[in-house]
């Protein structure tokens, strides 16, 4: 058998695709995991765990980038949040990078969480939660409508 056709070529290609779709790079780990599941639904846990492990990696990427951005404080000694993404971070912290997955507002609010120093494993925690519950959505109507 050819070796890209192999189950275990296949979960590291999404996991890569899930990576690279969650850093500022354009990508659809969606199409990925949805075509890795039709082929191989056997191996759904393993999809599931490696797209959301490869898109909270990344999703971390970009935190980490947000992290390199110098904090300003203002003359008055508070920070100036410019912006929706910062201004909703701020008010509601980690539990706003559960909607990190989302395409485009997600990158802003993983680069802003990093920008304004949010702790590290909450940011984690969310992100992954926020990830892997989009994922397991659309695993499930993959598997579901593919009668698997």
């Amino acid at each position: 058998m050819d070796l890209i056709a192999t189950p275990e070529a296949g979960l590291l290609g999404l996991f890569l695709a899930s990576f690279l779709a969650a850093t500022l790079l354009p990508g659809g780990s969606e199409v990925a995991l949805v075509a890795f599941l039709t082929v191989h639904p056997e191996q759904s846990i393993a999809a599931l765990l490696l797209a959301t492990l490869g898109n909270t990696l990344g999703g971390l990427t970009t935190y980490g980038m947000g992290r390199l951005i110098p904090f300003k404080v203002g003359t008055d000694g508070t920070a100036n949040f410019s912006g929706r993404h910062a201004a909703m971070l701020y008010r509601w912290g980690p539990a706003a990078l559960l909607l990190s997955w989302a395409p485009l507002v997600g990158d802003a609010l993983c680069a802003a969480a990093g920008w304004l120093r949010l702790p590290l494993l909450p940011c984690v925690l969310w992100m992954a939660a926020g990830k892997a519950a989009r994922y397991g959505v659309l695993a499930a109507l993959t598997l579901y409508f593919n009668g698997s």
